[in-house]
């Protein structure tokens, strides 16, 4: 029998072999200044980012790899004058493109249908609150909010699917039902809910406790029964944990789906949403380094944008090389090799923890996930491991949700 962590992903995908996602960071350039940013955008290229020749390069080992999503990021991938030249090149190549500009003046109703044409399918924005006063001050720039709208409504005129992205921190863990309010109203198709990991200009004292997390996860597990959009989370891979004893508490209840989650679970991948859109991401087991991998503007290959562990060079070493051969990727994804609690959790083959976070808080990518409050079945806690951050290690005072 072969290990579970070798087991191919839901859809066929075995992680050894080929990420379900794959972001390429396409510039550094961006004019914002958003307070989380993990890139430390700023307005000038670097000048020795990945060429438009070494791009289609990229392109290609992306499509002989079969990833099925190819992310375009930044930066501000509209910074970069031949975006619209590879989007096209890649569509080409039956690549899938995603796009994640920024709310800047480039962001154009021209620019958004000029990215339609040349074969984006996916267009994700930044939203971080439902109110300018609190999404721009957390991007640095005044009227980032009403253009962001605005390129909402762009995008669905064109046909293009929306993809929200909201970054939680302590500025915005109050407005969660107001944002998810003004969703349902711009048509989205899903929301991607970025749980900070305090690396560039995300900083500790944004970061929410294990408790906060619960509560949220919570919030979370009870929008995504009712709104008409889709929800994913982004680093917070104990949220499938939360979404898995939740499911199946509602099934012993008698109050969930025939075929509810947890029916799968000796596998890993629960086989139902259990009436809940977050299952279909939940069960995917994509963690940092496992089913994804990040590219810089030059070229250098991450296990995740926000663990900057240094795996290679696509201008040296083939990418699919180094995703399957590296030792921080092939670490990543061997479970066995998780240490504290996360090792020792029953739910590590499907959450695993964030590995980013781990690495953030401890210097450790194999650590325990900082901020989970879980207690394993069989887990005997040692003196020396890291301790989970609660409310003694995060600021101010538990969110009201």
């Amino acid at each position: 029998m072969q290990p579970m962590h070798n087991i191919p992903a839901r859809g066929g995908l075995n992680f050894d072999e080929t990420p379900f996602l794959a972001i390429w960071e396409v510039t550094q350039s961006c004019d914002l200044a958003c307070k989380h940013c993990r890139a430390a955008a700023q307005p000038i290229a670097h000048p020795d980012q990945l060429t438009t020749d070494e791009a289609k390069v990229l392109i290609d080992q992306i499509a002989a790899m079969r990833v099925p999503i190819f992310v375009f990021t930044g930066g501000d991938p509209l910074k970069r004058p031949d975006v619209f030249d590879l989007i096209r090149y890649a569509a080409e190549k039956n690549v899938k493109v995603a796009v994640t500009p920024s709310a800047t003046p480039l962001l154009t109703r021209e620019a958004i249908f000029k990215l339609k044409e040349a074969g984006v399918v996916r267009l994700a924005v930044s939203l971080d609150g439902s109110t300018p006063e609190i999404h721009d001050a957390f991007r640095g720039l005044s009227g980032a909010w009403a253009r962001t709208i605005e390129a909402i409504q762009w995008a669905n005129e064109a046909g293009i699917p929306i993809q929200v992205h909201s970054t939680l921190s302590r500025h915005n863990a109050h407005d969660l039902d107001n944002l998810c309010a003004l969703f349902e109203k711009l048509a989205i198709v899903m929301w991607n809910v970025f749980f900070l990991v305090p690396v560039g200009r995300g900083q500790l004292d944004d970061l929410l406790s294990g408790e906060e997390f619960e509560q949220v996860f919570g919030k979370i597990y009870e929008l995504s029964h009712r709104v008409n959009f889709q929800i994913k989370t982004t680093e917070a891979m104990h949220y499938r944990r939360y979404l898995l004893q939740h499911n199946l508490e509602e099934r012993r209840m008698g109050m969930g789906h025939p075929h509810a989650a947890g029916a799968g679970y000796e596998a890993g991948t629960p086989t139902a949403d259990a009436q809940s859109r977050t299952a279909g991401w939940a069960t995917r087991r994509v963690n940092d380094g496992k089913g994804f991998l990040f590219i810089s503007h030059v070229g250098n290959v991450y296990p995740s944008g926000f663990l900057p562990i240094h795996a290679g060079n696509i201008r040296e070493t083939p990418l699919a090389d180094i995703y399957r051969n590296a030792p921080i990727f092939k670490c990543l994804r061997d479970t066995d090799q998780l240490e504290g609690k996360c090792g020792a959790c029953e739910y590590k083959e499907i959450c695993g923890g964030s590995r980013a976070r781990a690495y953030a808080l401890t210097g450790d990518p194999l650590a325990q996930e900082p901020c989970c409050i879980y207690q394993p079945k069989n887990w005997i806690p040692q003196q020396d491991e890291s301790p989970v951050v609660g409310h003694s290690e995060a600021a101010g005072s538990l969110v009201t949700l």
